[in-house]
């Protein structure tokens, strides 16, 4: 019965998650700590860190790791297969009909209408991330980690402005927020 919820599960993300990895982050969050209670918010923030570090898409990433985490082996693969099923499909149907119909005005409407969409589930995945980054799951001031919103703050930046390698961007806030942890441990939670 767990591989069957696994693969519809990740069935419902891998099919409405249009938009990518970041727009997917919602319906997996929705799935696996909301609707099952499979991992809590801090582990899927975890989750999120470690399918963004390792090579392949997030969602596959996620499916992997969610279904390893449930039902080991056998699970990651379920998991695995029903999150990338939809593409496999959908890619080719939209691959043949966008081919077929790609001059029509109809299909770039279309196209054009799905983009406000996907930005509004990408802030979605970056507020939730942020509130338990930063905020510590909450918006209460006194739950506020400090350092968290600090390197945020020098992440943006580095990122924005100076256009900085996003691995190196990661890696030295880590390595940051390490350190702090070593130095002050009362201070910064590890």
């Amino acid at each position: 019965m767990i591989y069957w919820q696994l693969f519809v599960s990740f069935l419902q993300v891998g099919l409405f998650s249009i938009g990518g990895g970041y727009a997917a982050m919602p319906l997996i969050q929705s799935q696996v700590v909301a609707g099952r209670g499979w991992i809590t918010l801090e582990e899927f923030t975890n989750l999120v860190t470690i399918a963004e570090m390792t090579p392949g898409p997030i969602v596959v990433n996620s499916a992997t790791f969610v279904g390893n985490r449930v039902a080991g082996l056998g699970g990651a693969l379920t998991a695995t297969v029903g999150s990338i099923l939809p593409s496999l499909v959908i890619v080719t149907l939209l691959a043949y009909l966008y081919y077929k119909y790609r001059g029509l005005s109809l299909m770039q409407g279309l196209l054009k209408g799905l983009r406000p969409a996907v930005v509004a589930l990408i802030a979605s995945a970056g507020v939730t991330i942020f509130s338990v980054a930063a905020l510590n799951g909450s918006f209460d001031l006194k739950n506020v980690n400090f350092l968290g919103l600090a390197l945020f703050a020098a992440a943006l930046l580095l990122l924005r402005k100076w256009k900085w390698n996003p691995v190196l961007t990661m890696a030295l806030c880590g390595g940051v927020y390490l350190l702090a942890g070593v130095l002050f441990p009362g201070w910064a939670p590890v």
